[in-house]
């Protein structure tokens, strides 16, 4: 629960702190522009004011005022005035020499804007006065005339109320983005819960499944990545319901498989040993008996230790050339007793030209024998076999043939899985087809299974050819120099 609830808050806050980073920067941004508005709007005001009143000095009043402008202070003061600023007449020294508001100015003025209209140009500054700490905006102009600055027109202008309407401008937008995170904290809960709730569900269904209860499914109809996860999770559940099914079959066929032969063997060891050893005939026959079973039980560890090794990748295969005319013609040999015990017509066909591979002679003897195996297995007496070697393209091509019994449609896809049996009463483990599939992708070839049931079975196995060049590659890719002597 702790983990499901801090998942619901990680993606709360995580959407909160990007609505609030953006609101933030927004905000910002909106803030240093209403402020710029304002002040500039006051400053622009100011200044084209001195502007104007500068110029009119230069250009009409400066012959009035040039030679006593200390005894003209009030008019220049009542002719420049704005209504909306005090007006002050500053000297070098920063000394006001005279202010619109009536009242003497004790203290020298040191502002940067003072400063830049002594340097010839129009100066702005925004501060506190020193006596009352209030806010203001000062402009200030020089005064020229004929080239020579006499003093500076200075504006001074109060910053509180301007002040005043930005503070409700910026609680007003403050305000507003409050209502918006409230409003995204309202949104992204059942957003946090749309994702979380379905992971709930699925975290749920892990667990029961953990405690082997693999019926259990989980919705697939979101349409995003839940919906996959949850597809693939249902599909788990379905390949382990498959794969125990699977397991419990192989588990009663080896089971079946190794019972037999120990139920002989002990059969027969017991009667043996009742009968004393005196019949030799008897004797004989059962220990020929126990022989047989013992190398069947052999032939069965043999298997499983083959699908294992086969199945960990831990097998190297001792590659060579191979002749598979002859490694055909060997596996025949070697069935035919077994097919005729049967009566079961077992034919080969081969050209008469080398087909030559690369490959482990000793693992694709394996294949073909296990092949021919399954064939005899599963065609009725008086049935026919047919096997033959072809050259197509860059391959060699084996194909067994029967009329047995077929596989039908159902069992066809699945015959190649490990432990797979079409019929769980049948003999043999169900691994060997997978065993066969794992040393034919080994040598980079391919397996085909082609049945209809009631009419028989077509086994196809493609191995690559034996390159021309001097130099070859072994079944994992990897070149090696070709052998000279003919394996098989």
């Amino acid at each position: 629960m702790k983990l499901r609830r801090s998942l619901r808050r990680q993606v709360v806050m995580r959407f909160l702190g990007i609505v609030l980073l953006t609101l933030l920067l927004m905000e910002g941004v909106f803030f240093f522009a209403v402020r710029q508005f304002y002040y500039n709007g006051i400053a622009n005001v100011l200044t084209n004011h001195a502007v104007v009143s500068a110029n009119f000095y230069a250009n009409f009043a400066g012959d009035l005022f040039y030679n006593n402008l200390s005894q003209h202070l009030n008019r220049m003061v009542q002719y420049f005035a704005y209504e909306t600023a005090e007006l002050e007449i500053v000297d070098r020294n920063g000394t006001v020499l005279a202010a619109s508001s009536g009242f003497a100015v004790q203290e020298s003025i040191r502002t940067s804007d003072v400063k830049e209209a002594w340097a010839g140009r129009t100066g702005v500054w925004t501060g506190n006065q020193a006596v009352t700490n209030e806010r203001v905006m000062a402009v200030s102009n020089p005064l020229v005339y004929q080239g020579q600055t006499l003093a500076v027109i200075r504006y001074v202008t109060s910053l509180t109320e301007v002040d005043r309407v930005l503070r409700t401008i910026y609680a007003v937008s403050a305000g507003v983005g409050g209502v918006v995170l409230l409003l995204v904290l309202l949104v992204s809960l059942p957003f946090a819960n749309s994702i979380v709730r379905p992971i709930k569900r699925m975290t749920a269904a892990s667990a029961e499944m953990a405690k082997g209860r693999f019926d259990v499914r989980v919705n697939e109809s979101y349409d995003n990545e839940i919906g996959e996860l949850a597809g693939t999770l249902n599909y788990m559940a379905r390949e382990i319901v498959r794969s125990e099914a699977l397991k419990n079959d192989f588990i009663s066929s080896i089971s079946h498989e190794i019972r037999t032969p120990l139920s002989s063997i002990k059969g027969w060891s017991e009667t043996i040993l009742t009968g004393g050893l005196e019949d030799k005939e008897e004797t004989r026959l059962g220990l020929g008996i126990i022989a047989k079973e013992t190398d069947r039980l052999i032939g069965l560890v043999e298997e499983l230790l083959d699908f294992s090794r086969l199945h960990q990748k831990s097998i190297t295969l001792d590659l060579a050339r191979v002749q598979m005319n002859e490694l055909l013609g060997e596996a025949v040999l070697q069935m035919r007793s077994k097919a005729e015990q049967k009566r079961i017509d077992l034919r080969l066909s081969v050209p008469s030209e080398r087909v030559t591979v690369i490959g482990d002679t000793n693992r694709l003897k394996q294949v073909c024998l296990n092949l021919i195996d399954n064939a005899i297995k599963f065609t009725g007496p008086d049935g026919r076999i047919a096997i033959s070697l072809e050259q197509e393209d860059r391959d060699a091509v084996v194909r067994i043939s029967d009329n047995g019994i077929g596989i039908s449609r159902e069992h066809l896809g699945n015959v190649q899985t490990k432990f797979y049996q079409a019929d769980p009463k049948a003999e043999g483990t169900g691994i060997g087809l997978a065993i066969c599939r794992e040393i034919v992708d080994l040598h980079q070839g391919a397996i085909r299974l082609d049945s209809t049931e009631g009419e028989g079975t077509t086994v196809t196995v493609r191995l690559p050819l034996e390159e021309t060049e001097a130099q070859g590659t072994d079944a994992h890719g990897t070149p090696f120099d070709k052998p000279e002597a003919d394996g098989g």
